[in-house]
C-alpha cells in the first residue's frame, strides 16, 4: 500500500515539476556581453570548449583524468586473478586485415591532428585520445597479442601513461594557482598559454589507457 502512494506521488511530483518548466520558464539573463567571446579573450584560443574545459572547469576535467585512471586500475585488479583466456578471436582474412590497418592509421591520424590542434577547432584532448585508442584497438585486432605486449613493454607505455597523469596534475595546480604561459597570436598553433600542452598530455593518457585496457581484454577474455 505505502508503494502504490509512494508512486502516485513521485507521479505527481513530476507532472507538477513538467507544468513548473512550461508554465515559468527560467529566463535567461540579459548579459551586455558575449560568454563565448568572454571565454575566448581569457583563454586565447578560438576553441571555447578548450577554453572551458581546460580553464573554467579545470577542477573537473583534472578529476576526469583521475577517474579515467583509476578505471584502468579497476580493470587490471578485477582480472588479474583470472585465468588467461586460451583463444584469442581476431580478423584472418586478408581484406579486413587492410581494411583495419587503414582505419587504424587514418584514427592514429586524426588523433594527432585532433591532439596538437584542438585548442583551435572542434576536438581536443579526449577526443584526440579516444582515436588514438580506437587505432590502436583495430591493429590489436588484426595482430599478434604477444607483439602487442611486447611493443607495448618496450616502448613503456604504462609508465609514460603514468607520468603524463602526473605533468597534467602539476600543471593544472599551477593553472589554478594563477600560473599561466604568454597566450600569444589568437589562432596560431602557439597560443592558448598552456591549454596546447594539457590537450596533449590529455590525448597521451586517454590513448594509453585504453591500450592498457585492450590488452588486459584480449588476454583474459580473448574478445575486445
Amino acid at each position: 500500500m505505502k508503494i502504490g502512494l509512494m508512486k502516485w506521488l513521485y507521479i505527481l511530483a513530476g507532472i507538477a515539476l513538467f507544468f513548473k518548466m512550461i508554465v515559468i520558464p527560467h529566463a535567461a539573463p540579459n548579459l551586455s556581453f558575449s560568454i563565448v567571446e568572454a571565454v575566448i579573450k581569457d583563454c586565447g584560443v578560438p576553441n571555447a570548449v578548450s577554453g572551458i574545459i581546460f580553464r573554467n572547469r579545470l577542477y573537473d576535467t583534472i578529476f576526469e583524468v583521475v577517474v579515467f585512471t583509476i578505471a584502468i586500475l579497476g580493470c587490471n585488479y578485477l582480472l588479474k586473478n583470472e585465468k588467461p583466456f586460451c583463444s584469442i578471436y581476431q580478423f584472418n582474412d586478408r581484406p579486413s586485415i587492410v581494411l583495419a590497418r587503414l582505419g587504424a592509421t587514418i584514427c592514429a591520424l586524426v588523433g594527432i591532428e585532433l591532439a596538437i590542434r584542438g585548442h583551435l577547432s572542434p576536438g581536443g584532448g579526449f577526443a584526440a585520445g579516444v582515436a588514438g585508442g580506437t587505432a590502436i584497438g583495430l591493429v590489436a585486432i588484426t595482430s599478434s597479442p604477444q607483439a602487442m605486449q611486447d611493443i607495448y613493454k618496450r616502448w613503456r607505455a604504462a609508465t609514460w601513461e603514468k607520468v603524463s597523469v602526473l605533468i597534467f596534475i602539476v600543471l593544472s595546480v599551477i593553472t589554478l594557482s594563477g600560473g599561466e604561459l604568454p597566450h600569444g597570436v589568437l589562432g596560431t598553433l602557439f597560443s592558448g598559454g598552456i591549454l596546447p600542452l594539457l590537450n596533449i598530455l590529455v590525448a597521451i593518457k586517454v590513448a594509453l589507457g585504453s591500450w592498457a585496457v585492450l590488452l588486459v581484454f584480449v588476454h583474459y577474455r580473448g574478445l575486445l
